[in-house]
């Protein structure tokens, strides 16, 4: 399946996602390979949009990007912040983060990479006239102080409690950045373990091993990203020994198949992909809570994670699956109640007209991913038994995600990637955080969630963070600026000879700069 920045890693939580995007990541080591061995082949769905950090907000952008660019910090498998540019870090009364910088680090022309790139890097992005999506974010810093070549240290205008999080993006050359993102964007120097070593948007993204990567170079010379739009050329393929891996890429009755391989090898555990139905709330139709909430009654998720998805998928009652530090189960319930929803849609001024003819008429906008058309196929069947006649309208990937972001849409389905601080509500519903300042695509507005959004970003106690999202997350569930969907599972199908796995649960590509293969 497939997924959009959204969101995210970290706090950032941007890998807006293709509908249902199952990412996948690798662990390990191995002795160096023969510059002429074959690549290490990964099928993808659809082609990064951007791999320009300071823009990428797709999944696929982000999680390759993660290989091209190093970060002052990322997270591990079990989601903590660990060291990556960056030796050690400290930070002062919640206002004052100063990070050590590695001094072995190069790009990947051979330049050093110093505190100037790190300071240009997050300076640029707070720059207007970049129009970066990650602005917003980065609105906190006051400014950002550079004591010596190998120290940096921001400076905030409050206390952050997300910042850290903030920090995971990767760093790019000031050398080379500041002559213009279009012809940066092309031509991508980072500091990663991978170099991009060529990009065909209708074929592949291919990397190779950076010699001088700070780490030492990687195992796997060659990584190569086959971009296979359709479900049953990605299953045959891997069936016929083409690739070496796929995470969630594949149908999910197409399991027992795979697992019954004997050249096949599989790994699942839950994952934090979260998918929703967003609403415009601009659409003279749809601005009606009763109508979104009629529609939320309409979708039977029991059934599609059931029958579509073989229960590899879970319903959703909100962001934050319930394993998330802070979910809050006191929420809205939006089980499966046509006959709720037909009353809702007559108090709105919607009665069922005699005959064929339905309520109204809405478009759905997915993409041309086989999965994501099945379940709005499904959606679309049972919202017509309660009057509401419904278009479906898929895209590729690249037209479908810019209609998403400038608001062309009535409905639409996506999912949230890389949830890791909950801070991911002020990026989605603060009514600031319209794009190109967030994502806050379907317009929602609220005082009440700014408020408390605002409020918990500054809180440093947990508890009182836990909280505060406690009752953002009631405010949203009620209000429906999303009609909650489900959390995926990640399952990832390999060969049995691949070693050194390792499942992320936001699916995170970064390990596969040590995956190995045994033979």
């Amino acid at each position: 399946m497939r997924v959009s920045t959204h969101h995210s890693v970290g706090a950032r939580n941007t890998v807006p996602l293709l509908f249902f995007i199952w990412i996948f990541s690798l662990g390990g080591c191995a002795p160096s390979k023969a510059p002429g061995d074959p690549p290490f082949v990964v099928a993808i769905e659809s082609a990064p949009t951007q791999f320009d950090p300071r823009f990428a907000t797709d999944a696929y952008s982000e999680r390759i990007g993660q290989l091209l660019f190093s970060r002052l910090i990322r997270t591990d498998p079990a989601g903590r912040m660990i060291p990556d540019l960056a030796e050690r870090w400290e930070v002062e009364e919640g206002t004052r983060y100063t990070f050590y910088l590695k001094k072995q680090v190069r790009f990947h022309d051979g330049r050093p990479l110093t505190a100037e790139d790190v300071r240009y890097t997050y300076e640029s992005m707070l720059d207007p006239a970049l129009a970066s999506p990650h602005r917003k974010g980065y609105e906190i810093i006051d400014r950002i102080e550079t004591p010596d070549l190998f120290t940096v240290r921001f400076i905030l205008s409050k206390p952050h409690a997300p910042f850290l999080t903030e920090l995971t993006r990767g760093i790019v050359p000031k050398h080379l950045a500041q002559n213009g993102p279009a012809s940066f964007s092309s031509h991508p120097v980072g500091s990663g373990p991978f170099n991009l070593a060529r990009n065909d948007p209708d074929d592949a993204v291919e990397l190779s091993a950076y010699p001088g990567y700070f780490e030492g170079p990687s195992p796997t010379r060659r990584l190569l990203f086959r971009i296979i739009p359709e479900d049953a050329v990605r299953l045959l393929e891997m069936e016929k020994g083409n690739l070496d891996l796929i995470q969630n890429a594949f149908p999910p009755d197409a399991l027992p198949r795979l697992k019954a391989n004997p050249r096949l090898k599989i790994m699942q555990a839950t994952g934090s992909t979260y998918s929703y139905l967003g609403f415009n709330l601009k659409d003279p139709i749809l601005r009606d809570r009763q109508v979104r909430e009629a529609i939320a009654f309409s979708i039977n998720r029991e059934e599609i994670t059931e029958h579509i998805f073989k229960k590899l998928a879970h319903p959703a009652t909100g962001l934050l699956p319930p394993s998330h530090w802070a979910y809050s189960p006191a929420v809205t319930d939006y089980s499966y109640q046509p006959d709720r929803a037909r009353r809702l849609l007559d108090e709105a001024g919607y009665p069922d007209p005699e005959g064929p003819a339905p309520r109204f008429r809405l478009t759905h906008k997915t993409s041309q991913n086989e999965l994501a058309r099945r379940v709005v196929e499904v959606i679309q069947r049972q919202l017509s038994l309660v009057g509401i006649a419904v278009e479906i309208r898929s895209y590729e990937w690249g037209t479908f995600y810019a209609d998403i972001k400038s608001g062309n849409f009535q409905l639409f389905t996506l999912s949230w990637v890389g949830i890791q601080d909950p801070d991911i509500y002020y990026n989605v519903f603060h009514s600031g955080s319209v794009p190109p300042n967030g994502s806050n695509r379907g317009f929602y507005a609220s005082a009440a969630v700014d408020r408390l959004v605002e409020e918990a970003r500054s809180a440093l106690d947990a508890e009182k963070r836990k909280a505060l999202y406690a009752e953002v997350q009631k405010i949203i569930s009620e209000d429906l600026p999303y009609a909650s969907l489900w959390h995926t599972d990640n399952v990832a199908v390999m060969k049995k000879e691949v070693e050194g796995y390792t499942l992320y649960p936001d699916g995170d590509f970064y390990s596969l700069k040590e995956v190995r293969k045994t033979n």
